[in-house]
């Protein structure tokens, strides 16, 4: 059976070009980087090389480009970082729709006496500013808002919040791995003071990430070790996955100059006005407007999520329930309680994520089983035989 991938949001395939990148450091250029001779010195220069591709996308300079093990590990450093540079300051603001590697990491911090701000969104997802700004205080240390939400593809407003910090000297930062190599990202134009984010979702290797941290930012390290990244990330560097992430950085760049993303887009347009058009009582979460252009977040009422996504793993489809770190869980995600989603839609919710690699083809086969499919879920249920009145307006 041919696998029909549109969980591009929890992981996407390595791109063949970046595996072919890859390759030769795992055999023959297996020098270490740190070395003086020669032989691991090529390799250093080639770190160097990667180090300007992720600088390219982002629009940053090479030398604000820490590479991580992953997004969280460059979420984790940034909000520590801030806290540690700022040891009086005991306040953090962020969202209520943030990814668990921000989410868990503020709640535990809010358990050793750090205060915590969580900024709302409505039934769209877009963020209540004026909650935001009416809690700046001379006591907050870093302010961290998503690029983009990872279930529900929206966007969020950057440079209105990086003025707002910049007016209170609060440090900025933003977790953008949903939101690389899908949009363009300029941190200059930004004004962000830190960002995360992650190979693995434009397509290089899991196991490498980026930290930007712009100049003059104050910064203290979050791994001690050595003196690799300059010292700010101590540890042997990941070098296949350095490349990797590199070549994928300059390829995510191509893309978005010839507009491949904006073929995604047409096909995720395609695939939503198909599901809202033929599938009663379904609800489309967060806005239409300013998101991502790979991701659809839909809701079916009176029916679970689990249910359909094991339906369609039978015919080759997959798909996630949300953010592929909670989806050990039965409970409606974070985000979609954030979001007002109605109970009895949240439980049937489903995030299609496409990607460079999704073809027509896969669309129309997807369109073509999703409105049997959640009719014979709702035939096995209670609450639809009964004829129980929708609730989505």
């Amino acid at each position: 059976m041919k696998v029909i991938y549109l969980d591009n949001n929890a992981t996407t395939r390595v791109a063949p070009a970046v595996v072919a990148e890859m390759m030769p450091y795992f055999s023959e250029e297996y020098g270490n980087p740190s070395s003086m001779h020669t032989f691991g010195g090529m390799v250093g220069k080639n770190i160097v090389k990667a180090r300007e591709q992720v600088a390219g996308l982002i629009h940053a300079d090479p030398e604000e480009i820490i590479f991580t093990s992953c997004g969280t590990e460059s979420d984790s450093t940034a909000i520590y970082a801030a806290l540690q540079s700022n040891p009086k300051k005991r306040h953090i603001i962020t969202t209520r729709v943030e990814h668990p590697a921000i989410k868990n990491l503020c709640e535990r911090l809010a358990k050793t006496g750090y205060r915590v701000t969580w900024v709302p969104v409505d039934r769209e997802g877009r963020l209540d500013l004026d909650y935001l700004y009416d809690h700046l205080s001379d006591d907050t240390a870093i302010i961290s808002v998503m690029w983009a939400n990872n279930e529900t593809g929206v966007m969020f407003p950057m440079g209105q919040v990086a003025r707002a910090a910049a007016e209170k000297g609060i440090v900025f930062h933003s977790d953008a791995v949903q939101a690389v190599g899908k949009v363009p990202v300029d941190v200059k134009q930004s004004g962000v003071d830190m960002l995360s984010l992650s190979g693995h979702k434009f397509h290089a290797p899991k196991g490498v990430g980026v930290l930007y941290v712009k100049k003059g930012t104050k910064f203290a390290p979050f791994l001690i070790g050595g003196h690799q990244e300059k010292g700010r990330r101590g540890g042997t560097e990941n070098v296949a996955a350095i490349i990797g992430i590199g070549k994928a950085a300059e390829m995510a760049g191509k893309d978005l100059e010839s507009g491949e993303m904006e073929r995604v887009r047409l096909l995720r347009d395609r695939l939503e006005s198909y599901i809202l058009e033929n599938i009663p009582s379904t609800l489309l979460n967060g806005s239409r407007e300013n998101r991502l252009p790979n991701t659809l977040s839909v809701s079916f009422e009176y029916v679970e999520g689990e249910s359909i996504l094991l339906m369609l793993d039978q015919l080759g489809i997959c798909a996630s329930s949300g953010s592929a770190c909670t989806s050990g869980t039965l409970e409606p995600s974070h985000v979609l309680r954030a979001l007002g989603v109605p109970f009895t839609a949240a439980h049937g919710s489903i995030r299609f994520s496409l990607s460079t690699y999704t073809t027509d083809e896969e669309i129309d086969y997807v369109c073509e089983q999703m409105p049997p499919l959640i009719e014979r879920l709702r035939t096995m249920s209670p609450f639809w035989k009964k004829g129980a009145s929708c609730s989505i307006q």
